[in-house]
């Protein structure tokens, strides 16, 4: 399949360390929910799984951040993790979060699909 571009939201939707925009996806053939989020300045996505089980990380829709606006934490389980990366730095994780390809320019934030990664039907 052919990689694409896909609108995701204003660019000022995102603010350091604030609320994420959720998502769905298709990854590896399986619908998911992801977000992104901005930290340092710069927009990054993942895929809403936590690295020590397979569940969504955020109790409420959005809220990724720990109080300190720096690291991101899983609700149910506390397993921390790099914004910038998706790095696993604390708590019970078995692997970091599934990076996803996203991009800002002229003022929109965009996912961009991969062989793995499609929009749901």
């Amino acid at each position: 399949m052919t990689d694409a571009v896909h609108d995701l939201c204003a660019s000022e939707a995102l603010a350091d360390g604030g609320a994420a925009v959720v998502f769905d996806v298709l990854y590896q053939g399986q619908a998911e929910r992801a977000f992104a989020v901005r930290f340092a300045g710069r927009v990054h996505a993942y895929l809403n799984r936590c690295g020590h089980v397979p569940m969504e990380m955020d109790y409420v829709e959005g809220q990724f951040f720990d109080t300190s606006g720096q690291w991101l934490m899983c609700a149910t389980h506390g397993a921390t993790y790099a914004p910038d990366s998706g790095q696993c730095v604390a708590g019970p994780c078995r692997r970091g979060l599934v990076k996803l390809p996203v991009s800002e320019e002229g003022g929109r934030v965009r996912w961009h699909t991969s062989d793995q990664l499609q929009p749901l039907p």
